[in-house]
Order: structure tokens, then C-alpha cells, then sequence
């Protein structure tokens, strides 16, 4: 139960990437998946008096997916009407937007990718930039595919630790 503080905070910790990625599937959006995590921990803060106690995992996704929902539906609401043409002469600023910050990630990335130590600098390249699967890494290489695999599986672990979600998007 989340009778103090540092009980909030051990519930944060063990939950937060869990309940950020619902809100991130649900509502498609990084900024409103963050804003929605918070909103779920504070709730689950302010009603931790009715918690039973049981299975505090369900309970905290229950929570996040009923604030997903509720903010969809104000999202529904706020939609307007506008007529064909009106949207002819708009020019998508969403998808240029998004085209940018896809961008900057994907340079960040590579820039994380370069600064690993060869071999799975080479490996990382050709598997994550490349789009190579590790039997192709594997024949063009002349290297053995569990090698491959083995060192795409380490250039994963070291990236995660270079690069976080929040590191790339600000």
C-alpha cells in the first residue's frame, strides 16, 4: 500500500516504465504519455485509502488505462469541424514536425552508435541502422551467427545505457 512517502516512490520506481508505456500505446503521444504517467501516480497517491491491498500491479494499470480513456475522450470533444478545402490549404505542420524530431532521434542515435567500441560498433550499424537481420551480418562478415547475435544483443544493452527516451527527446 502506498501509506507514505517513500512507498509512493518504491510504487513509481517499480511501475513507471510499465505504466508509461499503456499511456504511450494508448494515447500515440510521448508528451501526453508522460503527463498522463504522472497523473496516474498522483491518483494513485490521493486514493490509496480505498487500495485493498491486492495485486497493486493491476491496480496501477487499471488506473493509468482509465486516465487514457478519460483523456481520449475529452480529446473527442475538442475535435473541429472544418470543410475540405480548409484542409487542402493546410499544410500538415504535425507531420513536418514529426518528421524533424525523427530526425534529431535518428542522428542522435547513430551518434550513439558510432561512439561504441568496435565490434558492435559495425554489428550496431549494420542491425540497427542498416536494417540487417544477424544472418546477413553473419554471411557478410564471415562470422559465426550466434557471434552475431551475441554482440547485437551486447550493442543493445550498451545503447539502452547510452541512450534513454528522455536523452533523445527534449
Amino acid at each position: 500500500m502506498i501509506g507514505s512517502r517513500e512507498n509512493l516512490i518504491s510504487l513509481i520506481e517499480q511501475y513507471q516504465n510499465l505504466v508509461f508505456s499503456i499511456c504511450l500505446k494508448m494515447t500515440g503521444d510521448y508528451f501526453t504519455a508522460e503527463d498522463i504517467t504522472q497523473d496516474t501516480f498522483i491518483a494513485a497517491y490521493k486514493n490509496w485509502k480505498s487500495f485493498d491491498g491486492k495485486n497493486e500491479k493491476t491496480w496501477i494499470c487499471r488506473i493509468a488505462t482509465n486516465k487514457c480513456i478519460d483523456y481520449q475522450r475529452a480529446a473527442a470533444r475538442k475535435i473541429v469541424s472544418i470543410d475540405a478545402e480548409t484542409i487542402i490549404d493546410m499544410p500538415d505542420s504535425t507531420e513536418v514536425l514529426q518528421e524533424i524530431i525523427n530526425k534529431d532521434i535518428m542522428r542522435e542515435f547513430e551518434n550513439a552508435v558510432q561512439n561504441l567500441d568496435e565490434p558492435y560498433r559495425n554489428v550496431a550499424w549494420q542491425h540497427f541502422i542498416e536494417g540487417k537481420s544477424a544472418k546477413e551480418i553473419s554471411f557478410e562478415n564471415d562470422v559465426g551467427i550466434k557471434t552475431i547475435q551475441t554482440q547485437i544483443y551486447r550493442a543493445r544493452s550498451m545503447l539502452k545505457k547510452k541512450v534513454r527516451k528522455e536523452d533523445l527527446i527534449t
